[in-house]
């Protein structure tokens, strides 16, 4: 094993779990989905440790989203919030930062991991793992301009692994506070294999801390997963659409106490709960169930693993139908029913139609599913 190339090892002053002694979790950062009314209705489930916003996008004429800002101002349960960052012009990010000092960040997070083709394309995301330059200029540019914590969330390669020991060099190098390792490639997307064994090797060689990501579908994985990698804890995205208890139990599960198993009635209200967070007049109600289709995807084989939800879910047009449908399937049929099993390992593994398959990018500007 390499020695990482940084013999100075900082002294990091990362925020408290909400249990203290526990390891963190953090809600991964997702474009249109990790906003103030998510945030608000995971936190009424169980917060997690750690937030982190969507990406403010930087380039030469871009200002601060006021609606991502609102994620960190308005912060319902008082967590940490880490404010992430797409781009790779020095100037810009330096305004940035400098702009978003005047809020309460926990910090800088500089995304290195977007697999969306037209994100890496700009040689931004995912597409500055192909060029170590541009990541070594980045990484001393944010370190030095960065007065709160500097973490970075970055993928094991763009389409292999062969520069991941010298980009783990560089976030040694430049004192990086956090590393939130997504454990495939760029080219890997969402659907291949994860290797943890990269976390561990990551865990080994940096003098930073590691929240391991990527395919942490229960809290029987992330126990598992954090334990045998000795990563800092689990950062946790996808799985949290489907399964917003998933913090709560991965909490419980550390505290050796039983682990609170929703039923399909708690599935109900959560769905009428993320209705109503994103609910906005002045959007047509067709175009806010369509959004809420988006979510359901991925709640609905914890509901129906047949597929027969989702089916009848995609063809509504007016809230009344939607909920008709879910009242159908969380409250009727499937009255006191445990949705989201331990021992259902992922929604991707228990379907063989590529129809049923949902997916959704940490940096996409939506929520993407292949229609039935």
């Amino acid at each position: 094993m390499q020695e990482a190339t940084n013999s100075t090892v900082r002294t990091v002053s990362l925020p408290d779990a909400v249990v203290p002694g526990q390891w963190p979790t953090a809600l991964a950062p997702m474009q249109d989905v990790t906003n103030l009314p998510y945030m608000r209705v995971v936190s009424r489930r169980g917060s997690p440790d750690y937030y982190f916003t969507e990406y403010f996008r930087v380039h030469g004429t871009s200002r601060l989203d006021p609606r991502i800002l609102r994620s960190i101002t308005e912060n319902p349960d008082g967590r940490p919030v880490f404010a992430q960052l797409i781009g790779e012009n020095l100037v810009d990010l330096r305004r940035t930062v400098r702009t978003l000092r005047e809020y309460p960040v926990a910090g800088i997070d500089l995304n290195m991991g977007c697999p969306a083709p037209r994100v890496y394309k700009k040689n931004v995301g995912g597409g500055l793992l192909r060029d170590p330059q541009a990541v070594d200029r980045i990484l001393g540019t944010l370190r030095e301009e960065t007065t709160t914590l500097f973490t970075v969330k970055m993928r094991i390669g763009f389409a292999d692994d062969r520069l991941f020991e010298t980009l783990l060099s560089l976030v040694s190098k430049h004192n990086v506070d956090l590393l939130s390792l997504h454990v495939r490639t760029v080219q890997g997307g969402y659907r291949s294999e994860p290797s943890y064994a990269h976390a561990k090797h990551a865990v080994d060689f940096l003098p930073c801390p590691v929240l391991l990501n990527g395919n942490i579908s229960t809290s029987k994985v992330a126990h598992e997963e954090v334990i045998r990698s000795g990563a800092y804890g689990a950062m946790i995205g996808r799985a949290a659409i489907r399964n917003p208890w998933i913090f709560k139990q991965i909490r419980q599960m550390q505290a050796n106490e039983n682990v609170f198993q929703p039923n399909l009635e708690d599935a109900y209200i959560y769905v009428e709960e993320l209705y109503e967070e994103f609910s906005d007049p002045k959007v047509p109600e067709e175009k806010q169930v369509a959004r809420m289709k988006k979510f359901l995807n991925f709640v609905g084989l914890g509901v129906d693993p047949r597929g027969e939800f989702l089916h009848k879910m995609r063809r509504s047009r007016t809230k009344d139908e939607l909920f008709s449908v879910c009242s159908r399937f969380m409250r009727e049929e499937g009255r006191g029913a445990t949705a989201f099993h331990e021992h259902f390992p992922s929604v991707v593994s228990r379907v063989q139609s590529p129809a049923l398959l949902p997916t959704i990018s940490s940096c996409s500007s939506e929520f993407e599913f292949p229609s039935t």
